[in-house]
């Protein structure tokens, strides 16, 4: 297992961690096979999606937002339920296919953390599986 560390800069920000994670499965050899990237956080997601235009991560962001705002009748002391919700809705874990040494992505696909409940200092979780290079 690898460990990617990112750091967010907002209470609730979408990084991409495209590059970082291509670049770690180039590192590892994988030819062919799986990279599984787990998020140990409960309040920082996992996500792919199109990452050619920036107002898309506002949407999403602001819909969530929309979709599950802070609430005083939360009863979860850290006063950050909304992120927790936000996170079981994203998803904390992905897997991706690796052909030919990369992450194969659609056109304008990216994969992104989610924060939720930033900003923080925080850990990526990434492991592939497959064939390598000899």
């Amino acid at each position: 297992m690898t460990v990617l560390e990112i750091v967010t800069r907002s209470r609730e920000e979408m990084l991409d961690i495209t590059a970082p994670l291509q670049a770690l499965v180039r590192e590892s050899g994988i030819q062919s096979g799986l990279l599984a990237v787990q998020s140990p956080h409960t309040t920082l997601g996992l996500t792919v999606n199109e990452n050619a235009d920036p107002d898309v991560q506002k949407d999403m962001l602001g819909h969530l937002r929309a979709l599950v705002p802070q609430s005083p009748s939360f009863q979860h002391r850290e006063d950050n339920s909304d992120s927790h919700i936000k996170v079981s809705l994203v998803g904390p874990s992905l897997t991706l296919i690796v052909e030919n040494g990369a992450i194969q992505l659609g056109t304008w696909q990216g994969v992104y953390a989610m924060e939720f409940d930033g900003p923080r200092r925080r850990e990526i979780w990434v492991q592939t599986i497959g064939t390598r290079t000899p």
